[in-house]
C-alpha cells in the first residue's frame, strides 16, 4: 500500500476513533441515567406489586439493556479500528526502515 493511502487511510480511522469516543462517552453517560431509572422502577415495583408498576419496570430495563447493547457495540467497534490503525503505522513504519 503506497505511503500516502496508508497516511489518508490513518487520518480516517482517526477522525472515526475520535467520534466513536464521544459516542462511548455519551453512551455511558446514558446507559448511568437509564440503569438507575430501571432499579429505581425495580423497587417501586417491588413497593406496589402492580401490574402497572411491573411493566413500567420491564420498559425501563428494556432502555437500559439496549443501550449497553449499543455501549458494547461502540466499544468493539473502537477496538477494531484501533488495530486497524495500529496495523497501518507498522506498515508505515516497515516502509521508513
Amino acid at each position: 500500500m503506497a505511503k500516502s493511502l496508508v497516511e489518508r487511510r490513518l487520518i480516517e480511522l482517526g477522525d472515526r476513533l475520535k467520534t466513536l469516543r464521544v459516542d462511548l462517552r455519551v453512551a455511558d453517560e446514558q446507559l448511568a441515567q437509564l440503569a438507575e431509572e430501571a432499579e429505581e422502577s425495580r423497587l417501586r415495583s417491588l413497593v406496589s406489586e402492580t401490574p402497572l408498576a411491573e411493566r413500567d419496570y420491564r420498559e425501563a430495563q428494556r432502555h437500559a439493556d439496549a443501550m449497553q447493547r449499543h455501549r458494547l457495540e461502540v466499544s468493539a467497534e473502537i477496538t477494531r479500528l484501533e488495530r486497524a490503525q495500529d496495523e497501518l503505522l507498522d506498515r508505515l513504519m516497515l516502509e521508513h526502515e
